[in-house]
């Protein structure tokens, strides 16, 4: 299906479900696991906030009670999401069934009176007293790394509210570099969770998987796990099946699903799908990949999956952007995937490749 044919029907239908009332989840359809020593138990996929400004606002709240009646109880947000606008999607949907969710969100800021501040903020756009889970969002420089833990820093408000019983559980989020991750951890014993980019291609290129997630794992924090389907780019070479499947046989959690639309171009909606206008296409996306985690359960036991990258192909493209990449990644689908590592075979990838660093821009907005 074209993009453009599918903005045309994609929010079809979904003013009047907006004011449905969300029906209790049943027990057990979705693959639950225990997050780290939280002892928490989430659903292992979540409902991600950063593509919120995509429907409208109503079409926004009525994805939100769609992913609860999935039996969704995992939902991710972030304060700088859609300006603000994304939590209060959140707000207009989620009180009836608050208490049966574990609810996220995560604040940018880097001292303590301006992270106080926008957990205050969350809350009340949120309406809800806590939340389970506050991350400091996008620690993607060694800058910020000083800044977060310098006097007057952000995690004197992420103590101070666990104390407080704004939040029950901190945690951060890297997008850019995995020894940014680790530095984090190294700094701080007292964080609970890590979220970071972990996908099919990852190995390529500064790993998370090989440098940040075995450190998460060894500390016993529960991992969350982003970037999946590298902002549908990875689409492009795999399914969504196999992305699902690689990441989730990691030693993850959970992973975070924002539905961007480009996801459901794979796959175009059947008349049957469509046909009755009850159910928007973000709606059918969200649908459609709980489908597939309840399949994935349980998860075989990972093993590596050699994937051969023709890195000369890619070079020889002469600083073009990702086009080499892409006509590696158009050759190369495979089956599902599940492993826990991308063996790449022949010559040395070199990480100063222009294509390169496009994928990992690719898989890294800042705004996630």
């Amino acid at each position: 299906m074209q993009r453009r044919a599918f903005f045309g029907t994609v929010f079809t239908g979904l003013a009047a479900a907006s004011t449905a009332t969300p029906q209790k989840p049943r027990v057990g359809d979705l693959p639950m696991r225990a997050l780290g020593r939280t002892g928490q138990k989430i659903t292992c996929i979540g409902m991600g906030g950063a593509r919120f400004h995509l429907p409208s606002f109503d079409e926004g709240v009525s994805l939100v009670r769609r992913a609860y009646d999935l039996g969704i109880n995992y939902f991710d947000m972030a304060r700088s999401y859609w300006n603000g606008r994304a939590e209060e999607i959140y707000g207009a949907a989620i009180p009836p069934f608050r208490k049966n969710i574990f609810l996220t969100t995560k604040s940018g800021m880097r001292t303590r009176k301006e992270a106080e501040a926008e957990l205050d903020l969350s809350l009340r756009t949120m309406k809800t007293d806590y939340v389970d889970l506050w991350q400091i969002h996008g620690v993607n420089e060694k800058e910020d790394i000083d800044r977060i833990f310098a006097p007057g820093g952000a995690i004197e408000a992420f103590e101070g509210a666990r104390k407080a019983g704004k939040c029950r559980f901190i945690g951060f989020t890297g997008h850019a570099d995995p020894e940014y991750n680790v530095e984090m951890m190294r700094r701080y014993a007292g964080f609970d969770t890590a979220l970071m980019p972990l996908h099919v291609t990852d190995a390529i290129y500064l790993s998370f998987e090989k440098n940040a997630l075995p450190v998460a794992v060894e500390r016993g924090l529960g991992v969350l796990g982003m970037k999946i389907f590298g902002n549908a780019f990875l689409l492009r070479g795999f399914s969504v099946r196999d992305c699902l499947s690689y990441t989730l046989s990691l030693p993850v959690h959970a992973v975070t699903d924002s539905t961007s639309p480009e996801l459901r171009d794979e796959c175009p909606v059947s008349e049957s799908e469509s046909g009755s206008q009850s159910r928007s296409g973000f709606e059918i996306v969200i649908s459609r990949r709980s489908s597939i985690c309840r399949t994935l359960s349980p998860i075989p036991i990972p093993t590596p999956i050699p994937i051969a990258m023709p890195t000369q192909e890619v070079a020889d493209d002469g600083g073009r952007g990702a086009s080499g990449l892409e006509r590696w990644a158009g050759k190369t689908r495979k089956g599902p995937l599940v492993g826990t590592a991308l063996s790449l075979e022949g010559s040395e990838v070199n990480p100063g490749m222009d294509a390169l660093r496009f994928l990992k821009r690719s898989t890294c907005r800042p705004d996630d």
